[in-house]
């Protein structure tokens, strides 16, 4: 690869993380083209997006991989960052063709596989002795005496996977099903809802916390953990109001899992702390870029330029580290666990009061007014979202025409 080359690709979805990275990178004169399956999203908005493409959504895998090759191959284009699910499955998969044009810092297939598939992540925990929730196969489930959660065993349904499903058929799968203690489920009617046989897991109560990471080959070039406040549901989920953490613990275990899969790359796994025994125990790992990275940059630790300096060759200069302390909000995902305290229900979690949940929400504002989208040199990305938020809730109310 040559040197002279400045441009990288954003993969950028509605989602707040693809602009953290276009704000980071365009802070450092990158070039930053953000790579959408719709023009009208928030990050095409910013100051410092200076391009955008618009591109295939992931849903047509194999346009979508063309779309990415397409831009792999333009001469400015020295990496492409990851942030949605597929990206790092279609980056490895094809790791031959993409790595003709450009540099990208993900795991091999193989690695991928292990953290994907939830049966061969929690064998990978107990290898590395960290702790994970009892996981089984659906199917292997003889005793419904305590709390379960039934999900997905992939984080991605892919035919490298599941011999059924072809390269087209690639879909995520995040349906997730709480079980009480005492019922049994329909094994046969969840596993059609679901396109396979999902896992089934012991629930752990207890606080959710992120750790991230960045790793060359099984060596740390940076890491980062935060303590989640309120999820995008009541029930947990996505972080929308997070703080910076730096907790031994959760920083031993999170070390402890991607030294053992001698991983490369990013890593954002999401714990809960066991309310009954204190230990981290792991729910996922995704490797890309996460949703709440903007809490990460804002407090220091700036994945998106340790990124651009792994893929171009000069980890030597990334410098680790960030402040403690720091909290941002996700304003939409706000109005998404509202609406979750309206509309959802759990045998595990007790529904908040909607008036005072709301209150917390506008207090935590107040005293912590750092948000994704919003920053008095860029105004921009959100008064687009707010636009395309309040068009679309018109459109859904009243449709597109009249009759």
């Amino acid at each position: 690869m040559t040197d002279n080359r400045d441009a990288v690709v954003v993969t950028a979805s509605r989602y707040p993380h693809g602009y953290a990275t276009v704000r980071s990178l365009g802070h450092r004169d990158v070039h930053t083209i953000a790579a959408v399956d719709d023009e009208s999203l928030s990050v095409t908005a910013s100051r410092y997006c200076d391009e955008s493409v618009l591109v295939s959504p992931p849903s047509d895998l194999p346009a979508y991989r063309d779309a990415l090759l397409g831009l792999a191959a333009r001469p400015d284009v020295r990496t492409i960052v990851p942030h949605r699910p597929h990206d790092p499955y279609v980056l490895a998969k094809y790791a031959d063709e993409f790595e003709r044009h450009v540099d990208v810092v993900v795991p091999n297939l193989e690695t991928l596989q292990s953290v994907h598939d939830r049966k061969q992540l929690a064998e990978a925990a107990k290898q590395a002795d960290v702790a994970i929730p009892d996981t089984q196969l659906l199917g292997d489930v003889d005793d419904w005496s305590g709390d379960r959660v039934v999900k997905s065993r992939y984080n991605l349904l892919t035919d490298t996977y599941l011999e059924e499903f072809t390269f087209e058929d690639s879909t995520i799968a995040k349906s997730v099903e709480h079980v009480p203690a005492g019922e049994t489920p329909d094994v046969d009617t969840l596993q059609a809802e679901m396109g396979h046989e999902p896992i089934v897991q012991e629930y752990v109560e207890g606080e959710e916390y992120l750790f991230g990471a960045l790793y060359d080959h099984g060596e740390a070039l940076g890491t980062f953990q935060h303590r989640q406040l309120r999820g995008d549901s009541y029930t947990g989920s996505g972080g929308v109001f997070r703080e910076s953490v730096d907790i031994p613990e959760l920083e031993d275990a999170g070390r402890a899992i991607l030294d053992e899969l001698e991983w490369h790359g990013l890593a954002c796994i999401e714990y809960v702390r066991d309310t009954k025994t204190g230990e981290f125990s792991i729910i996922e790992i995704n490797p890309r870029m996460w949703q709440s990275l903007a809490c990460a940059t804002r407090a220091g630790a700036d994945f998106p330029a340790w990124y651009w300096l792994a893929a171009t060759g000069r980890s030597d200069l990334i410098e680790p580290g960030y402040d403690v302390g720091v909290g941002t909000h996700y304003l939409y995902g706000e109005l998404e666990h509202l609406v979750s305290v309206i509309r959802e229900d759990s045998p595990f979690v007790e529904r908040p009061p909607l008036p005072g949940r709301a209150a917390e929400i506008i207090g935590s504002c107040v005293t912590t007014p750092q948000f994704d989208y919003g920053h008095l040199d860029d105004p921009r990305p959100i008064l687009r979202q707010v636009r395309t938020e309040l068009e679309g809730a018109v459109t859904r109310r009243f449709g597109s025409g009249s009759n």
